[in-house]
Protein backbone atom coordinates (compact mmCIF):
# COMPACT_ATOMS: atom_id res chain seq x y z
CA UNK A 1 0.00 0.00 0.00
CA UNK A 2 1.68 3.61 -0.87
CA UNK A 3 2.55 5.90 1.71
CA UNK A 4 2.19 9.84 1.46
CA UNK A 5 3.47 11.69 4.61
CA UNK A 6 2.32 15.03 5.09
CA UNK A 7 4.89 17.91 6.35
CA UNK A 8 2.30 18.89 9.06
CA UNK A 9 3.11 20.17 12.70
CA UNK A 10 1.88 18.58 14.97
CA UNK A 11 -1.78 19.58 15.90
CA UNK A 12 -2.09 18.51 19.65
CA UNK A 13 0.64 19.93 22.55
CA UNK A 14 0.72 18.41 25.83
CA UNK A 15 -1.36 19.01 28.21
CA UNK A 16 0.53 19.00 31.69
CA UNK A 17 -2.18 20.62 33.63
CA UNK A 18 -4.70 17.99 32.20
CA UNK A 19 -4.19 14.47 33.29
CA UNK A 20 -7.57 13.14 31.40
CA UNK A 21 -6.29 13.95 28.28
CA UNK A 22 -2.32 13.00 28.57
CA UNK A 23 -3.57 9.40 29.71
CA UNK A 24 -5.66 8.90 26.75
CA UNK A 25 -3.13 10.45 24.70
CA UNK A 26 -0.63 8.36 26.04
CA UNK A 27 -3.13 5.35 25.71
CA UNK A 28 -3.21 6.11 21.92
CA UNK A 29 0.22 6.52 21.44
CA UNK A 30 1.05 3.55 22.85
CA UNK A 31 -1.62 1.61 20.81
CA UNK A 32 -0.83 3.92 17.59
CA UNK A 33 2.68 2.74 17.89
CA UNK A 34 1.86 -0.78 18.78
CA UNK A 35 -0.20 -1.00 15.15
CA UNK A 36 2.70 0.22 12.75
CA UNK A 37 2.39 4.02 13.74
CA UNK A 38 -0.64 4.82 11.57
CA UNK A 39 -4.60 4.44 12.11
CA UNK A 40 -7.24 5.16 9.75
CA UNK A 41 -9.23 8.60 11.21
CA UNK A 42 -12.08 6.57 11.86
CA UNK A 43 -10.05 4.48 14.69
CA UNK A 44 -8.58 7.54 16.10
CA UNK A 45 -12.26 9.18 16.62
CA UNK A 46 -13.40 5.88 18.26
CA UNK A 47 -10.56 6.18 20.79
CA UNK A 48 -10.85 9.57 21.37
CA UNK A 49 -14.63 9.19 21.88
CA UNK A 50 -14.84 5.69 23.70
CA UNK A 51 -12.04 4.74 25.13
CA UNK A 52 -13.01 3.12 28.14
CA UNK A 53 -12.58 5.34 31.24
CA UNK A 54 -10.84 7.93 29.54
CA UNK A 55 -12.94 8.90 25.80
CA UNK A 56 -15.05 11.93 25.73
CA UNK A 57 -18.03 10.01 26.23
CA UNK A 58 -16.77 7.32 28.19
CA UNK A 59 -14.68 9.30 30.96
CA UNK A 60 -16.00 11.44 34.13
CA UNK A 61 -16.76 14.64 32.18
CA UNK A 62 -21.01 15.18 31.37
CA UNK A 63 -20.92 17.31 27.80
CA UNK A 64 -25.05 18.46 27.97
CA UNK A 65 -26.46 21.81 29.86
CA UNK A 66 -27.54 24.82 28.35
CA UNK A 67 -24.86 27.32 29.24
CA UNK A 68 -20.65 26.81 29.63
CA UNK A 69 -21.15 27.72 32.55
CA UNK A 70 -22.21 24.61 33.65
CA UNK A 71 -19.34 23.22 32.64
CA UNK A 72 -21.40 21.69 29.59
CA UNK A 73 -19.91 21.31 25.83
CA UNK A 74 -23.18 21.43 23.75
CA UNK A 75 -27.33 21.51 23.90
CA UNK A 76 -29.48 19.34 22.55
CA UNK A 77 -32.98 19.43 22.16
CA UNK A 78 -34.42 17.10 24.95
CA UNK A 79 -31.84 19.56 27.16
CA UNK A 80 -33.20 23.42 25.46
CA UNK A 81 -37.25 22.22 26.19
CA UNK A 82 -39.14 19.15 27.57
CA UNK A 83 -41.21 19.72 24.99
CA UNK A 84 -39.20 17.91 22.58
CA UNK A 85 -40.01 14.73 24.23
CA UNK A 86 -43.34 15.63 24.61
CA UNK A 87 -44.40 16.24 20.90
CA UNK A 88 -41.73 13.66 19.84
CA UNK A 89 -43.65 11.13 21.45
CA UNK A 90 -47.00 11.98 19.09
CA UNK A 91 -45.02 10.18 16.76
CA UNK A 92 -43.40 7.14 18.96
CA UNK A 93 -47.07 6.35 20.07
CA UNK A 94 -48.07 6.33 16.63
CA UNK A 95 -45.89 4.62 15.51
CA UNK A 96 -46.30 2.35 18.48
CA UNK A 97 -49.92 1.22 17.38
CA UNK A 98 -49.01 0.94 13.83
CA UNK A 99 -46.84 -2.05 14.70
CA UNK A 100 -48.29 -3.04 17.45
CA UNK A 101 -45.57 -2.91 19.50
CA UNK A 102 -45.30 -1.87 23.31
CA UNK A 103 -41.30 -1.20 23.81
CA UNK A 104 -39.09 1.59 23.02
CA UNK A 105 -35.76 1.43 22.13
CA UNK A 106 -33.34 5.14 22.80
CA UNK A 107 -29.50 5.19 21.11
CA UNK A 108 -26.96 7.45 22.42
CA UNK A 109 -29.50 8.53 24.97
CA UNK A 110 -27.23 11.15 26.50
CA UNK A 111 -28.37 12.25 30.08
CA UNK A 112 -31.44 10.87 30.05
CA UNK A 113 -33.28 14.10 29.72
CA UNK A 114 -35.33 12.57 26.10
CA UNK A 115 -36.04 9.20 27.36
CA UNK A 116 -37.68 10.76 31.13
CA UNK A 117 -39.83 13.04 28.78
CA UNK A 118 -41.27 9.96 26.29
CA UNK A 119 -41.74 7.88 29.72
CA UNK A 120 -43.93 10.67 31.06
CA UNK A 121 -45.49 11.36 28.27
CA UNK A 122 -46.42 7.70 26.85
CA UNK A 123 -47.47 6.58 30.05
CA UNK A 124 -48.48 2.61 29.74
CA UNK A 125 -48.31 2.56 26.38
CA UNK A 126 -44.39 1.99 26.79
CA UNK A 127 -43.90 -1.76 29.13
CA UNK A 128 -40.02 -1.58 28.46
CA UNK A 129 -37.83 1.15 27.37
CA UNK A 130 -34.37 -0.46 26.06
CA UNK A 131 -31.07 1.79 26.05
CA UNK A 132 -28.24 0.83 23.86
CA UNK A 133 -25.25 3.19 25.21
CA UNK A 134 -21.39 2.45 25.07
CA UNK A 135 -20.88 4.60 27.96
CA UNK A 136 -20.51 3.40 31.19
CA UNK A 137 -20.61 7.07 33.15
CA UNK A 138 -23.23 8.49 30.76
CA UNK A 139 -25.52 4.94 31.47
CA UNK A 140 -25.05 5.48 35.73
CA UNK A 141 -26.40 9.49 35.13
CA UNK A 142 -29.16 8.17 33.31
CA UNK A 143 -30.04 4.86 35.63
CA UNK A 144 -30.02 7.61 38.57
CA UNK A 145 -32.02 9.57 36.10
CA UNK A 146 -34.80 7.35 35.57
CA UNK A 147 -34.85 5.42 38.50
CA UNK A 148 -38.27 6.29 39.12
CA UNK A 149 -39.52 4.02 36.31
CA UNK A 150 -38.52 1.07 37.83
CA UNK A 151 -37.47 -2.21 35.52
CA UNK A 152 -39.16 -1.22 33.02
CA UNK A 153 -35.80 0.78 31.75
CA UNK A 154 -33.03 -1.58 30.43
CA UNK A 155 -29.83 -0.80 28.81
CA UNK A 156 -28.15 -2.96 26.60
CA UNK A 157 -24.30 -2.95 25.62
CA UNK A 158 -25.23 -3.71 21.52
CA UNK A 159 -28.37 -4.22 19.16
CA UNK A 160 -30.51 -7.29 20.38
CA UNK A 161 -30.64 -10.37 18.06
CA UNK A 162 -34.67 -10.11 17.55
CA UNK A 163 -35.91 -6.52 18.28
CA UNK A 164 -39.60 -5.26 17.96
CA UNK A 165 -39.69 -1.52 19.16
CA UNK A 166 -40.19 2.05 18.13
CA UNK A 167 -36.56 3.26 18.23
CA UNK A 168 -35.59 6.93 18.73
CA UNK A 169 -31.84 8.42 18.08
CA UNK A 170 -31.15 12.15 19.00
CA UNK A 171 -27.57 13.05 17.73
CA UNK A 172 -26.70 9.09 17.74
CA UNK A 173 -25.67 8.90 13.79
CA UNK A 174 -23.20 12.40 14.14
CA UNK A 175 -20.81 10.35 16.69
CA UNK A 176 -20.38 7.01 14.67
CA UNK A 177 -16.75 7.63 13.60
CA UNK A 178 -16.01 8.72 9.79
CA UNK A 179 -13.76 7.45 7.17
CA UNK A 180 -11.88 10.83 5.87
CA UNK A 181 -10.88 11.21 2.20
CA UNK A 182 -8.70 13.80 0.59
CA UNK A 183 -8.61 14.78 -3.17
CA UNK A 184 -5.00 15.83 -4.34
CA UNK A 185 -6.34 16.47 -7.88
CA UNK A 186 -5.82 13.36 -9.30
CA UNK A 187 -6.49 10.66 -6.85
CA UNK A 188 -8.03 9.97 -3.55
CA UNK A 189 -6.00 9.30 -0.17
CA UNK A 190 -7.55 8.04 2.88
CA UNK A 191 -6.53 10.56 5.60
CA UNK A 192 -5.17 8.77 8.74
CA UNK A 193 -3.45 10.06 12.02
CA UNK A 194 0.42 9.56 12.95
CA UNK A 195 2.23 10.55 16.49
CA UNK A 196 4.17 13.37 15.92
CA UNK A 197 6.10 14.37 18.96
CA UNK A 198 3.67 14.58 22.04
CA UNK A 199 0.45 14.99 19.74
CA UNK A 200 -0.51 13.53 16.27
CA UNK A 201 -0.84 14.67 12.55
CA UNK A 202 -1.92 14.56 9.61
CA UNK A 203 -1.21 11.38 7.50
CA UNK A 204 -2.50 10.40 4.07
CA UNK A 205 -2.39 6.31 3.01
CA UNK A 206 -3.51 5.59 -0.79
CA UNK A 207 -6.86 4.05 -0.96
CA UNK A 208 -9.39 2.32 -3.30
CA UNK A 209 -12.35 4.05 -1.03
CA UNK A 210 -14.43 6.83 -2.98
CA UNK A 211 -16.94 9.05 -2.06
CA UNK A 212 -20.47 8.11 -3.56
CA UNK A 213 -21.08 8.32 -7.25
CA UNK A 214 -23.83 10.85 -7.74
CA UNK A 215 -26.12 11.54 -10.49
CA UNK A 216 -24.90 11.79 -14.49
CA UNK A 217 -21.69 9.89 -12.92
CA UNK A 218 -24.00 6.64 -12.35
CA UNK A 219 -24.24 5.81 -15.67
CA UNK A 220 -21.38 3.74 -17.27
CA UNK A 221 -20.24 5.83 -19.90
CA UNK A 222 -19.52 8.55 -17.41
CA UNK A 223 -15.50 9.31 -16.52
CA UNK A 224 -16.37 9.39 -12.81
CA UNK A 225 -12.33 10.53 -12.82
CA UNK A 226 -12.93 13.23 -14.43
CA UNK A 227 -15.78 14.01 -12.92
CA UNK A 228 -14.12 14.25 -9.42
CA UNK A 229 -11.33 16.38 -11.00
CA UNK A 230 -14.16 19.16 -12.26
CA UNK A 231 -16.18 18.76 -9.14
CA UNK A 232 -13.56 18.87 -6.22
CA UNK A 233 -10.80 20.95 -6.12
CA UNK A 234 -7.37 19.84 -4.94
CA UNK A 235 -6.81 19.52 -1.28
CA UNK A 236 -10.70 18.90 -0.87
CA UNK A 237 -11.15 16.88 2.33
CA UNK A 238 -14.51 14.85 3.08
CA UNK A 239 -16.03 12.15 4.99
CA UNK A 240 -17.58 8.99 3.85
CA UNK A 241 -19.84 7.14 6.90
CA UNK A 242 -19.51 3.25 6.32
CA UNK A 243 -20.07 2.92 9.95
CA UNK A 244 -23.49 4.93 10.00
CA UNK A 245 -24.45 2.71 7.19
CA UNK A 246 -23.74 -0.47 8.45
CA UNK A 247 -25.58 0.60 11.28
CA UNK A 248 -28.82 0.85 9.58
CA UNK A 249 -28.39 -2.69 8.09
CA UNK A 250 -27.87 -4.09 11.63
CA UNK A 251 -30.75 -2.37 12.45
CA UNK A 252 -32.76 -3.88 9.55
CA UNK A 253 -31.42 -6.97 10.09
CA UNK A 254 -32.49 -7.58 13.66
CA UNK A 255 -35.67 -5.27 13.12
CA UNK A 256 -38.31 -8.07 12.98
CA UNK A 257 -41.32 -4.96 13.49
CA UNK A 258 -41.23 -1.98 14.44
CA UNK A 259 -40.04 1.81 13.57
CA UNK A 260 -37.06 4.18 13.78
CA UNK A 261 -36.71 7.44 13.70
CA UNK A 262 -33.35 9.32 13.55
CA UNK A 263 -32.62 13.37 14.27
CA UNK A 264 -29.57 14.82 13.39
CA UNK A 265 -27.76 17.50 11.76
CA UNK A 266 -26.90 16.56 8.17
CA UNK A 267 -27.93 16.72 4.14
CA UNK A 268 -28.64 15.15 1.63
CA UNK A 269 -26.16 13.78 -0.33
CA UNK A 270 -26.27 16.05 -3.48
CA UNK A 271 -25.57 19.31 -0.58
CA UNK A 272 -23.06 17.06 1.84
CA UNK A 273 -20.90 16.98 -1.33
CA UNK A 274 -21.19 20.36 -2.67
CA UNK A 275 -18.18 21.13 -4.47
CA UNK A 276 -17.35 24.47 -2.93
CA UNK A 277 -17.62 22.35 0.90
CA UNK A 278 -13.49 21.62 0.74
CA UNK A 279 -13.36 20.76 4.00
CA UNK A 280 -16.03 18.72 4.64
CA UNK A 281 -18.36 18.87 7.69
CA UNK A 282 -15.99 17.42 10.81
CA UNK A 283 -15.96 19.61 13.77
CA UNK A 284 -15.46 19.56 17.22
CA UNK A 285 -17.58 20.83 20.34
CA UNK A 286 -15.79 21.97 23.59
CA UNK A 287 -17.55 24.97 26.11
CA UNK A 288 -20.26 25.63 23.11
CA UNK A 289 -17.48 26.64 20.83
CA UNK A 290 -16.51 25.17 17.76
CA UNK A 291 -13.20 23.99 16.02
CA UNK A 292 -12.35 21.96 13.57
CA UNK A 293 -8.87 20.05 15.05
CA UNK A 294 -9.81 16.27 16.49
CA UNK A 295 -6.01 16.03 17.09
CA UNK A 296 -5.93 19.06 19.84
CA UNK A 297 -7.15 18.67 23.27
CA UNK A 298 -8.27 14.56 22.90
CA UNK A 299 -11.06 13.71 25.08
CA UNK A 300 -12.26 16.99 25.83
CA UNK A 301 -13.88 17.47 22.92
CA UNK A 302 -16.55 15.92 20.98
CA UNK A 303 -15.97 14.95 17.35
CA UNK A 304 -18.88 14.86 14.99
CA UNK A 305 -19.64 14.72 11.19
CA UNK A 306 -22.90 16.33 9.82
CA UNK A 307 -25.21 12.79 8.40
CA UNK A 308 -24.94 12.23 4.95
CA UNK A 309 -29.09 11.43 4.77
CA UNK A 310 -29.03 9.89 1.46
CA UNK A 311 -26.62 7.31 2.34
CA UNK A 312 -28.11 6.08 5.71
CA UNK A 313 -31.65 6.42 3.86
CA UNK A 314 -30.61 4.14 1.09
CA UNK A 315 -28.65 1.47 3.42
CA UNK A 316 -31.85 0.78 5.22
CA UNK A 317 -33.97 0.46 1.97
CA UNK A 318 -31.19 -1.50 0.34
CA UNK A 319 -31.43 -3.80 3.84
CA UNK A 320 -35.22 -4.29 3.69
CA UNK A 321 -36.54 -1.01 5.69
CA UNK A 322 -38.83 1.18 4.46
CA UNK A 323 -38.35 5.06 4.19
CA UNK A 324 -41.33 6.66 6.32
CA UNK A 325 -40.32 10.10 5.53
CA UNK A 326 -37.36 12.64 5.67
CA UNK A 327 -38.23 16.05 6.60
CA UNK A 328 -37.03 19.04 8.62
CA UNK A 329 -37.25 18.96 12.50
CA UNK A 330 -39.23 22.21 12.19
CA UNK A 331 -41.74 20.38 9.86
CA UNK A 332 -41.58 16.97 11.90
CA UNK A 333 -42.20 18.42 15.17
CA UNK A 334 -45.29 20.97 13.90
CA UNK A 335 -46.67 18.02 12.05
CA UNK A 336 -46.81 16.52 15.68
CA UNK A 337 -48.48 19.80 17.45
CA UNK A 338 -45.75 21.56 18.66
CA UNK A 339 -47.03 25.10 18.17
CA UNK A 340 -49.92 23.97 20.53
CA UNK A 341 -47.47 22.84 23.37
CA UNK A 342 -45.74 26.13 23.40
CA UNK A 343 -48.64 28.03 23.47
CA UNK A 344 -49.11 27.19 26.88
CA UNK A 345 -45.61 27.83 27.83
CA UNK A 346 -44.74 30.63 30.10
CA UNK A 347 -42.98 33.30 27.56
CA UNK A 348 -39.41 32.33 29.09
CA UNK A 349 -40.09 28.82 28.40
CA UNK A 350 -41.68 29.37 25.07
CA UNK A 351 -38.94 30.95 23.71
CA UNK A 352 -36.40 28.29 24.71
CA UNK A 353 -38.58 25.70 22.73
CA UNK A 354 -38.86 28.23 20.11
CA UNK A 355 -35.20 27.31 19.21
CA UNK A 356 -36.88 23.82 18.49
CA UNK A 357 -38.21 25.06 15.48
CA UNK A 358 -36.53 28.19 14.09
CA UNK A 359 -35.23 28.05 11.08
CA UNK A 360 -31.61 29.63 12.41
CA UNK A 361 -31.40 27.24 15.46
CA UNK A 362 -32.26 23.71 14.77
CA UNK A 363 -35.26 23.91 12.83
CA UNK A 364 -33.22 23.86 9.37
CA UNK A 365 -29.97 22.32 9.95
CA UNK A 366 -31.71 19.23 11.85
CA UNK A 367 -33.19 16.94 10.49
CA UNK A 368 -35.66 13.32 10.98
CA UNK A 369 -35.38 10.35 8.92
CA UNK A 370 -37.69 7.67 9.64
CA UNK A 371 -37.87 3.90 8.16
CA UNK A 372 -39.92 0.93 9.64
CA UNK A 373 -39.87 -2.79 8.93
CA UNK A 374 -42.30 -4.26 6.41
CA UNK A 375 -44.45 -1.92 4.43
CA UNK A 376 -44.53 0.96 6.66
CA UNK A 377 -47.60 3.44 7.60
CA UNK A 378 -48.42 7.00 7.25
CA UNK A 379 -46.13 8.63 9.58
CA UNK A 380 -47.49 11.86 11.55
CA UNK A 381 -44.45 13.88 11.38
CA UNK A 382 -44.26 13.72 7.44
CA UNK A 383 -47.69 14.52 6.58
CA UNK A 384 -46.75 17.56 5.18
CA UNK A 385 -43.18 18.50 4.07
CA UNK A 386 -41.80 15.55 3.41
CA UNK A 387 -38.48 15.58 1.75
CA UNK A 388 -37.87 12.42 0.75
CA UNK A 389 -37.78 13.31 -2.86
CA UNK A 390 -34.74 15.02 -1.98
CA UNK A 391 -32.30 11.76 -0.76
Amino acid sequence: MGLMQQALPATMEAELSAPHTAALRETIQRALAADGGWWPFDRFMSAALYTPGLGYYSGPHLPFGLMPQGGSDFVTAPELSPVFGQTLAVQVQQALQATETSTVCEFGAGSGALAEQLLQTLGDAVERYLIVDLSGTLRARQSERLARFGDRVQWLDRLPERLEAVVVANEMLDALPVTLLHWDGVQWWERGVAVAGDGFCWSDRATDQRPPVMGEAMTPQHDVQADWAQRFVPGTVLEIHPQAEAFMRSLAQCMVRGAAFFIDYGFPEHEYYHPQRTGGTLMCHRGHRADADPLRDVGLKDITAHVNFTGVALAAQASGLTVLGYTSQARFLMNCGVVDRMGALDEARRGMAARLITEHEMGELFKVLGVAAGAGFEALGFSTGDRSHTL
